[in-house]
């Protein structure tokens, strides 16, 4: 779903407030993930080590989110898909084994510490790319 000029859709309208948001995300949750392993990896390890895979999936979502193109959508398409299964994931064991979360993650709690924008941020992600999709035979003139 380009135009003619090959403007990136999913750039243009909400598509910017989700890109910049996981901007903040990998910003966030990266350079926590580093001073928490570099400091203290021993405390949570597995915290520690979620976090900075979380960064890493924001990395690749907002890349690939402002990259015009199919193979981009689908990237995007499984980078926001790999988070929403991430942080339902690590959200609801941290709920159910708070002992193997000493510390926090960006997920834990399905992202109460960052006022639950981890949750919703997959949310909203997985909707710009459905209304943005790739059209298939679009471009057939009649």
């Amino acid at each position: 779903m380009t135009d003619a000029e090959g403007i990136n859709p999913r750039t243009s309208g909400p598509g910017r407030l989700i890109i910049a948001l996981y901007a903040v995300f990998v910003v966030g949750s990266l350079s926590r993930a580093a001073v928490q392993i570099a400091s203290r990896f021993d405390e949570a390890p597995l915290a520690y080590t979620l976090s900075a895979v979380a960064g890493v999936v924001y990395v690749v979502a907002a890349v690939s989110l402002s990259i015009r193109g199919p193979r981009a959508w689908w990237v995007s398409l499984v980078a926001i898909s790999t988070e929403l299964l991430g942080v339902l994931t690590v959200g609801l064991w941290s709920v159910l084994d708070p002992a193997a979360f000493p510390d926090a993650t960006v997920w834990s709690g399905f992202g109460r510490g960052y006022l639950y924008i981890p949750l919703v941020l997959p949310v909203l992600g997985l909707w710009w790319l459905w209304r943005t999709r790739p059209m298939r035979g679009a471009a057939v003139a009649s």
